[in-house]
């Protein structure tokens, strides 16, 4: 490790923390459907786009019609997609003339896209037309974004609410966050991609000749737009097969701390948001403070065990670090910190190669992902995945002393409880139950890279990306098999719906419910005491469940290695 490493590092927290609450202000405004700079431009869209919907920014929904609006809205989008995939070949601006995309691949691909994974068992310079870039896969982009962001805000006003049986409108939040959050953000981020030289065109693909004579075809496209998107919303899907370490996806370091600042921005951001929503900006910054508190222990391992490279390499003479399938212009520091970032938010996008890593330093992106994506998370479902982790805290501090619990003046019940139990448990079962049964069958062990414990590592980081809806992939797995295409997607529609219902259950049920008054025996929630327990509960919660396949992946595959021994 390097002080300049440091340096790096510390400089993007520092950003983090200087945006969450001027943008948390700003989403507050337009949430709120309060006057914003944007207004004058925006509003008259806005209203029209409610009377092409058939809905008004004064209707609101209790929980079962919020769900169902959010889950119809979504399987007309998984259908739109799956039919512009399937039939590519047929359709325009394919300059490339690339074919229809087979039915399981479409299907994996349509459901990670819809899901925010983006999950990508494909090649995308290989595999997609431009249509598809655009119509399909970026307007997904922005719509499971702000799928994600709505139901945050809708969780979020259960608890600064009492005694009503409304949460929102879905409509209008996902219309919202569409248009005065993502657009807006997106377009200036676009033009300054484009500036730092990423492509911009419809044009079809450049054939040049290198130096030593022989014929190059190198891809171009509509990159910048979907890379804006793909970062700020979370969401990782590549315009490109090598993501973002493609020269034409991240060209540089300064292109690099863009992206990983709209990766964490507005899931950072949504922190000072419930905030100011129940009145308190303390409980947000305390839920900001449990965040990078697991963030900074995250990044301060992965870092160390890349810097402190392979100890075989090192046997033979070789000081350094471990640069295996990275980008030299990036280095082991901001590998590191990207491999962290984007597992902590559930964006998936890469900059490295993470089968590359080190045991040790790999297992931080797997124990990111297994947490739920709660450390910042993605636009909205890394918030309200850590108010699932909140209700539970607060309910072991309700034990501690004999009291009911309470959170922000409600009650936490045994309905909240079971409900946060049922959204926290649905991820192992799809990421330890698939990976318990893609090791023992011969049609999941084949696409496997390597033997031992890294085989091991590579099947279970495929389906803990799938389940906690990153789409980061490992390396070393060839997973465009059925077998593949189709429990990956299984896997990401348990990790997103199964977490989202439980959500907006508790959602409804704790909007309803009376605020208590402070009194002597209230656990306060915005102090570093809080801040402990929390962190407390998710790193013995994901220690107990995750721990003992970690053990069978890259914890003995560290021992071996340290023993003499490769795989």
């Amino acid at each position: 490790m390097t002080i300049n490493g440091w340096i790096q590092i510390l400089v993007f927290c520092g950003i983090i923390i200087l945006l969450a609450r001027p943008l948390g202000g700003y989403m507050t405004a337009v949430f709120n459907g309060e006057r914003t700079l944007l207004a004058p431009v925006l509003r008259p869209v806005e209203r029209g786009l409610y009377r092409l919907a058939g809905t008004s920014e004064r209707e609101e929904q209790p929980w079962t019609a919020y769900a169902v609006s959010m889950l119809l809205f979504n399987l007309l989008g998984f259908l739109l997609l799956y039919l512009v995939l399937r039939l590519q070949g047929s359709l325009p601006l394919n300059p490339t003339g690339m074919s229809d995309v087979p039915p399981e691949l479409a299907f994996n691909t349509a459901v990670s896209f819809v899901t925010n994974t983006n999950w990508q068992n494909y090649g995308g310079e290989t595999t997609m037309s431009y249509l598809s870039q655009m119509l399909g896969l970026t307007v997904q982009n922005f719509l499971s974004a702000a799928t994600g962001i709505a139901l945050a805000i809708a969780l979020i006003r259960a608890f600064a609410r009492k005694s009503v049986r409304t949460i929102g409108n879905f409509w209008v939040d996902m219309t919202r966050g569409t248009l005065y959050l993502l657009l807006p953000i997106c377009i200036v981020m676009t033009l300054v991609l484009v500036s730092l030289g990423m492509p911009q065109t419809l044009g079809g693909s450049i054939d040049a000749t290198t130096l030593e004579g022989a014929r190059q075809t190198i891809a171009v496209g509509p990159v910048a737009s979907q890379v804006a998107i793909k970062m700020l919303g979370t969401n990782g899907g590549g315009f490109f097969n090598a993501n973002a370490a493609h020269p034409f996806e991240n060209p540089d370091a300064i292109s690099n701390l863009i992206q990983m600042v709209a990766i964490f921005a507005i899931g950072a951001a949504l922190t000072n948001v419930f905030g100011r929503m129940v009145g308190n900006e303390k409980q947000g910054w305390a839920i900001f403070a449990a965040m990078g508190t697991l963030f900074l222990i995250g990044v301060a391992v992965c870092y160390w065990s890349e810097a402190a490279g392979n100890p075989l390499i090192h046997a033979l003479g070789i000081d350094g670090g471990n640069m295996e399938g990275k980008e030299a212009r990036f280095g082991t520091a901001l590998s590191a910190l990207f491999a962290t970032v984007t597992t902590a938010a559930s964006c998936g996008a890469v900059n490295a190669m993470h089968d590359s890593f080190t045991a040790l330093g790999g297992m931080i992106p797997l124990i990111n992902m297994m947490l739920g994506e709660i450390i910042i998370g993605g636009v909205g479902a890394g918030f309200y995945g850590i108010l699932m982790f909140v209700v539970i805290a607060i309910f072991v501090a309700g034990l501690m002393v004999g009291r009911t619990p309470e959170y922000l003046g409600k009650k936490i019940e045994g309905k909240e409880v079971k409900m946060a139990m049922l959204a926290v448990l649905c991820l192992p079962l799809a990421m330890l139950g698939f990976a318990a049964v893609a090791v023992v069958l011969p049609t999941g062990v084949a696409s496997v890279a390597n033997a031992g414990p890294h085989g091991f590592s590579e099947i279970l980081y495929a389906y803990t990306s799938a389940a906690a809806n990153n789409g980061s992939a490992f390396g070393g797995l060839t997973g465009n098999t059925p077998w593949y295409n189709v429990t990956l997607g299984i896997a990401m529609l348990m990790g997103r719906f199964l977490v989202i219902v439980p959500a907006l259950a508790i959602a409804g049920s704790v909007a309803a419910k009376k605020t208590v008054p402070e009194s002597a025996g209230t656990f306060p929630t915005d102090g570093a005491l809080f801040v402990g327990l929390l962190t407390g509960v998710i790193i013995i919660v994901g220690g107990l469940t995750f721990f003992p396949a970690l053990a069978l992946g890259p914890v003995v595959e560290h021992l071996a290695i340290a023993a003499g021994q490769t795989f």
